[in-house]
């Protein structure tokens, strides 16, 4: 089980990996995240940015090293991390790649009520979710060939598993499409009969006009 976080907005970790670089204004944070595409890896809301480095900085994993004024703009803190945030930031990221965590996934969710919708407007749906897929397959994989040549694999590998993962999703899609479209996914005519009758559609339960239950779920 994951450990309770003294500040636990990923986006704190974020900025402690960023801040072991060289101290920096919260400007300077917000710009360099967003140039390096932070907000693609985890789910960072900047409007808590503010929030965050004040927490970190009230428990001691970051430290004001001084501020600078540029024109008539308000005065810039500038913040250090200290040994407390760089140990914080090391124990995080040993606890992110080694524990599992379960995750909630739009697509699951909808997975879960697919019932909803009809067989063959679903194998239409997933079939837009392939082309979809794809065009994000074919983003990701320009990018890391281009980014291939100017940086070591080492700042690349989230990027690799990030294609994994739209290519396991993508394979699991298109079975099932496949199963639904030749009519080997168990119970399917029945989920069509439930449609075409209009149970669905009126809220009956199959049971109330004497029709057998769905299989259940495994």
């Amino acid at each position: 089980m994951a450990k309770k976080r003294k500040v636990g907005n990923l986006l704190a970790l974020a900025v402690l990996a960023l801040l072991v670089e060289r101290p920096m204004h919260r400007y300077e944070i917000a710009a360099v995240l967003k140039e390096r595409g932070k907000d693609r890896d985890m789910d960072i809301k900047w409007g808590s940015l503010y929030t965050v480095v004040q927490n970190l900085e009230k428990h001691g994993f970051l430290a004001v090293v001084g501020s600078e004024r540029d024109g008539a703009r308000p005065e810039r803190v500038i913040f250090r991390i200290t040994d407390a945030g760089r140990a914080e930031a090391v124990d995080w990221t040993r606890e992110l790649i080694s524990t599992p965590e379960p995750e909630h996934h739009r697509f699951v969710a909808g997975l879960s009520i697919v019932g909803l919708i009809p067989p063959d407007e679903l194998i239409a749906l997933l079939g837009v979710r392939l082309d979809k897929l794809a065009a994000q397959l074919e983003v990701a994989r320009q990018e890391i060939a281009e980014y291939t040549a100017v940086l070591p694999r080492l700042f690349l590998i989230e990027a690799e598993f990030g294609v994994a993962m739209l290519e396991a999703e993508a394979d699991w899609v298109r079975g099932f499409r496949d199963e639904l479209t030749s009519g080997t996914f168990p119970g399917v005519d029945f989920w069509r009969q439930l449609h075409a009758s209009g149970v669905l559609a009126n809220g009956d339960h199959p049971a109330e006009r004497g029709q057998p239950d769905p299989p259940a779920d495994n």
